[in-house]
């Protein structure tokens, strides 16, 4: 029998110092764009005698501390309290004795698509928060929904020790910056936030692990793929939906069942999985705290599931009021009130710009709209700003010349011109992004011609997908993708012959 093999004597303090090495390094980077402003402060008033303007900064930096100690936020989202939701409350109760997790937890439902585990104070106790979203509610089974309130619990409690929730926390305020478009700290960034991955994903999988054991792994899979998909839906399908509708003072009452509907469209579960699955491998800064899919799920230990978690959505007892307040707080109809609607409590409160105190916005449903309302309107804005970057005056020549730049390479700077904002994008994520901008482009502005022949929409939710006048279904964004990415638009141009849409000679 094999004798496992220990790990040499004092490699937990090797590990336990390179972390705390790590965090101070993170922290060092993350306060030098302070301590520099400091340093050149000090250094003017001390030769140029401004001894005294050093005051209005110090009471500013007072002042925001003093104001982030003492303001404290609402806690997120509507609480699902064990008397409203005793099914709900049940279940988070379950899982919490079975990873004996202790302490006060309280539950709120959020109308985004999410799961987190937060801390707070209520009444002066520390206590957890839990978050889930109204669309994870609605779409996972009673066992995926296990798997994904165990992973949040057991994350909290691998994360309990200082070192690691400092590590964590470094992480974070180390990785904000990176966000926007001014990255000056990115190259002392980048190396300290790719050494400090492998123990962030380490609790991720350690947690991952937990929540398999108590759902079954199958169930952990499922939500894994499932929490994915929905977010990338959400993210591509609900978030025009709902500023499409703003912009004619209405919203979506229907919002959830509409976007029920189109999770069922196998066409949106393609398109969503493969964005989900792009998003997942673009980590330029090593900024992603959770492991790849394939990674979490080959990393899960075999266990069968539990007979006990049922196969469908939990039911909620205040399911219709509680869809009620997501999709207000989505539509902002809480700002509307507050910003002095008739029959609010702000009366003698401003509105908002551009907003008329006595129009509210009205209420419609998705699912009754004509279809063509949801597709994004294709043709003319696209092709202007093709024949622009082309440098082109007729539609044809524009495309024609998209097409030649794909063939011939071009297309990197073809995209630049479409999109300028480009060029602010992470130079590991920029092939990407270029991509998708290029095939948008082309997409969009070939979507008006093949409408113009007789070619229709194939599903009531997605825009690029088309059906021929013979029957043929078409997804133009995965053509034009996939042309881009082997740089060979012929199938794009036998597509145009089919369509009878002639290319004209770009000049």
């Amino acid at each position: 029998m094999d004798t496992p093999i220990s790990p040499p004597r004092g490699a937990d303090r090797v590990s336990a110092a390179r972390e705390w090495l790590l965090i101070a390094a993170m922290l060092t980077v993350t306060w030098l764009p302070l301590a520099c402003v400091g340093v050149v402060l000090l250094a003017a008033a001390a030769f140029g005698d401004l001894w005294p303007m050093l005051g209005l900064p110090l009471i500013w930096i007072l002042v925001n501390a003093l104001r982030a100690v003492g303001s404290r936020d609402p806690l997120p989202g509507r609480a699902a309290r064990p008397e409203d939701e005793p099914e709900l409350a049940e279940l988070v109760r379950d899982v919490a004795a079975r990873l004996s997790f202790d302490g006060p937890l309280l539950v709120r439902i959020v109308p985004l698509p999410m799961a987190a585990l937060g801390r707070t104070k209520v009444s002066g106790v520390r206590s957890h928060v839990l978050l889930l979203g109204l669309p994870l509610l609605r779409a996972l089974t009673t066992a995926q929904l296990v798997a994904v309130v165990g992973h949040e619990l057991a994350h909290e409690q691998h994360i309990r020790d200082r070192r690691t929730s400092l590590l964590l926390s470094a992480r974070g305020m180390l990785a904000q910056p990176l966000e926007g478009r001014f990255r000056p700290l990115a190259p002392l960034a980048a190396p300290l936030l790719r050494a400090s991955q492998p123990p962030a994903w380490h609790t991720e999988s350690a947690a991952d692990a937990d929540a398999a054991r108590l759902a079954g792994t199958t169930a952990m899979c499922e939500a894994l793929e499932l929490t994915g998909l929905v977010v990338a839906a959400f993210d591509g399908l609900a978030e025009r939906w709902l500023s499409d509708l703003a912009a004619n003072q209405t919203y979506p009452q229907d919002f959830y069942d509409a976007f029920d509907a189109a999770l069922r469209d196998p066409l949106v579960r393609h398109r969503s999985a493969r964005t989900a699955a792009e998003d997942d491998a673009i980590d330029p800064y090593a900024m992603a705290d959770h492991p790849p899919l394939a990674e979490r799920m080959s990393a899960l230990p075999h266990v069968e599931g539990a007979s006990v978690y049922g196969t469908r959505p939990l039911a909620l007892r205040g399911a219709a009021v509680i869809e009620n307040w997501c999709v207000e707080q989505l539509a902002g109809l809480e700002d509307w009130r507050d910003a002095g609607g008739p029959g609010t409590a702000g009366k003698d409160r401003r509105p908002r710009r551009g907003r008329d105190r006595y129009d509210p916005p009205q209420p419609v449903r998705l699912l009754d709209l004509d279809p063509d309302r949801l597709h994004t309107p294709a043709d003319a804005e696209a092709l202007l700003v093709l024949q622009s970057a082309t440098l082109q005056a007729a539609p044809q020549q524009a495309l024609t010349a998209a097409l030649d730049a794909i063939a011939d390479g071009s297309w990197p700077r073809l995209a630049r011109r479409i999109e300028p904002g480009l060029r602010w994008i992470p130079a590991a994520a920029r092939p990407t992004a270029s991509r998708d901008v290029m095939a948008g482009a082309v997409g969009n502005s070939l979507l008006g011609m093949l409408r113009e022949v007789g070619w229709t929409y194939t599903s009531r939710w997605l825009s690029t997908v088309l059906t021929a006048p013979d029957g043929t279904v078409v997804d133009l964004y995965d053509l034009l993708v996939a042309a881009v990415d082997s740089g060979d638009p012929a199938p794009v141009r036998a597509l145009l012959q089919r369509a009878g849409i002639e290319e004209a000679e770009s000049v």
